[in-house]
């Protein structure tokens, strides 16, 4: 069932976090634990939120379970924040659809990576542009190029220029790649007002260093929205000082979901706080180890992070 798309204003800016896809015990989709996970997530603060990406797992996910997923998060949603569909695969047109589908039950944005597959199966520069071409053409809302170590695929400042520049609505960047600060910086200079969300990524584990390059968008774990607006908040609003005090309190559980835990430590608080009642991860992903989750946990627990008692 179709949505009303979200209207917020753009340039869309702020947290916008991955949210995890909720499984039970089983291992089987959990909706209800969905929607109360993103109820948290507005609660804690997002200004938006984005689904189906390398942190929600979207790898383990059948094309069934996927529009599932999607259309709870949307309906459940109900225009409260824009949602950002990611719609990544290797085949323009599977891309395109996805897009076209998500863009039609309602999102704001889709996110897509470069085709890849494996270590080895990339495209040249040629294809690359070829892709985003046709999924320009395909969809009337923004793209927003996810630019991750994980597509292995070199993406220079001046293609993802060139592709703001060629395509209306290719608007958006997720850099996290090494030197996310320097890429920032450049691709905003190359590509002026085309560039219209240079975003941080990677959990925030360079989220200052990002806004001091003119990052106007962080797309984080989904663990911490609260901790991470107490960093952009004041930093868009001209204090960096304080920005910088709250990054520099919220930085060890950064560093240690960054390090330590990866996708999972979301679930992980969120289950601790009775959020979802699982923080399962579909095999072969393995569980934290006790004593890394013990870790988290206080670290979470010190910063009170709203996910330790949003379900209490």
């Amino acid at each position: 069932m179709p949505v009303t798309p979200h209207k917020a204003q753009r340039p869309y800016r702020g947290v916008f976090p991955v949210a995890p896809t909720i499984f039970d015990e089983r291992g089987e989709l959990d909706l209800e634990g969905q929607r109360r996970c993103i109820d948290f997530m507005i609660d804690a603060g997002s200004n938006g939120i984005c689904i189906l990406a390398n942190f929600s797992e979207q790898f383990v996910l059948t094309d069934a379970e996927r529009e599932s997923v999607m259309h709870a998060v949307l309906e459940h949603v109900a225009g409260r924040v824009p949602v950002i569909v990611t719609t990544t695969h290797f085949s323009s047109a599977v891309c395109a659809a996805r897009s076209k589908q998500a863009e039609a039950a309602g999102a704001a944005m889709v996110m897509v990576m470069p085709p890849y597959h494996g270590a080895t199966f990339r495209v040249p520069e040629k294809g690359i542009v070829e892709f985003f071409k046709v999924l320009s053409g395909a969809i009337d809302i923004p793209i927003m190029i996810q630019d991750a170590p994980v597509a292995g695929t070199p993406l220079s400042v001046e293609l993802l220029a060139r592709l703001a520049r060629d395509f209306s609505n290719v608007r958006y960047f997720k850099i996290e790649v090494p030197g996310a600060a320097s890429k920032l910086r450049s691709l905003i200079e190359a590509g002026g007002k085309d560039i219209e969300g240079p975003w941080d990524g990677e959990e925030a584990i360079t989220l200052l260093a990002d806004l001091d390059a003119g990052a106007t968008g962080a797309m984080t774990g989904g663990g911490y929205p609260d901790g991470i607006r107490q960093i952009i908040d004041p930093y868009f609003a001209g204090d960096r000082e304080k920005a910088k005090a709250a990054y520099e309190r919220w930085l060890p559980l950064i560093n240690y979901e960054n390090r330590q835990c990866g996708l999972i430590a979301c679930k992980v608080m969120m289950q601790a706080g009775g959020v979802i009642k699982s923080d399962a991860v579909r095999h072969p992903l393995q569980p934290l180890h006790p004593a890394t989750r013990a870790g988290l946990l206080e670290l979470a627990k010190e910063r009170d992070a709203l996910a330790l008692r949003w379900g209490k």
